[in-house]
């Protein structure tokens, strides 16, 4: 299929913007500057570029503890990011949600999660109430392959075969589930192995493929609108960081990341864009050197935004749908 160059740009500054807003990230978390834990994407950048690539403003998410890269691929807000990561008031959640728990429902993001699998039945009642609204978006659930072994994938799965929910399930394997390895805990060689169990669509793909990703994906999320029901896309790539900034990563050899290192997708896609003669020596630098800007403006937002104050710690917490004047 021809893309143009304008497509194939947008995708390659998406997983620059998302490899630079991490590497800032672990940064500024070694520096002491960012509290509670960080879980990086980095490695995995195709994925959410090309899957996000498909939807609308109005299709939904769900995420996962290591959420940033989903977030800014779906059109988040990096100052607001960088706030929440703070613990801020301005940030997306008013810096209660940190790094693991941002949320927007105005693009579509009903949260990361910091529960392994929580995100998948809040993707399936999304995609339960879009069923009844009988509208065409379609929630996307990302999910690592330890999630694949809890009961909420199960679930999740069957209950979405079931009404034939408009859920495209979002399988980023990236071969370790904390510290351990999927071939210690997983059953199957392929995740999307497990889709034939609830009768519907599986495929495992190339996730450093951003491509690849953008083209399984577009027809996973048109079948899902249509009515077609849900499918399980299986992403595998490689967790080039530990499972979180600080991670000793005892469980693995530095000869085992360097290896992976050349497979990585920033450079693979980068690569190509150059024998294309899309990309140059110069338009790669601007991109980049664009990027790092926009962080550092971020940044500074972030630095200089207020903390919540101790009352603000009861706000937002509850909804009176009643309807009784308190």
């Amino acid at each position: 299929m021809e893309y143009s160059k304008d497509f194939l740009l947008n995708l390659y500054r998406t997983m620059v913007r998302i490899r630079n807003f991490e590497l800032r990230a672990e940064k500024l978390f070694l520096e002491g500057k960012l509290p509670g834990f960080i879980h990086l994407y980095i490695g995995e950048e195709a994925i959410a570029t090309g899957v996000m690539a498909n939807l609308r403003k109005d299709d939904y998410i769900t995420s996962t503890h290591r959420g940033h890269g989903h977030m800014i691929a779906k059109g988040g807000d990096m100052k607001r990011m960088m706030a929440e990561l703070y613990g801020k008031l301005t940030g997306y959640c008013k810096g209660k949600g940190g790094s693991m728990h941002i949320a927007s429902f105005e693009i579509g993001v009903l949260g990361a999660n910091g529960v392994v699998g929580g995100g998948l039945p809040i993707a399936v009642g999304a995609g339960l109430g879009i069923k009844i609204k009988k509208s065409d978006q379609v929630v996307v659930a990302f999910f690592g392959e330890g999630a694949s072994n809890t009961g909420a994938f199960h679930e999740s799965l069957n209950f979405a075969s079931i009404y034939k929910l408009p859920v495209v399930f979002i399988n980023e394997n990236n071969r370790f589930a904390s510290t351990a390895r999927v071939e210690e805990t997983t059953s199957v060689e392929n995740i999307s192995d497990r889709a034939v169990g609830y009768g519907i669509p599986g495929v495992t793909i190339d996730g450093n493929n951003v491509i690849a990703v953008y083209e399984t994906a577009k027809e996973a999320i048109r079948r899902a609108r249509e009515g077609g029901g849900p499918s399980l896309i299986e992403a595998k790539t490689y967790r080039l960081k530990g499972h979180f900034v600080g991670d000793p990563e005892l469980y693995r050899k530095k000869e085992e990341i360097e290896k992976f290192l050349s497979k990585e997708p920033i450079g693979r896609f980068e690569k190509k864009l150059f024998e294309m003669k899309i990309l140059n020596k110069n338009l790669r630098d601007s991109i980049w050197s664009e990027s790092e800007k926009e962080i550092d403006e971020a940044v500074k937002f972030a630095e200089e935004s207020p903390m919540p104050k101790p009352e603000d710690a009861l706000t937002d917490l509850f909804v009176d749908d009643t309807g009784y004047d308190y």
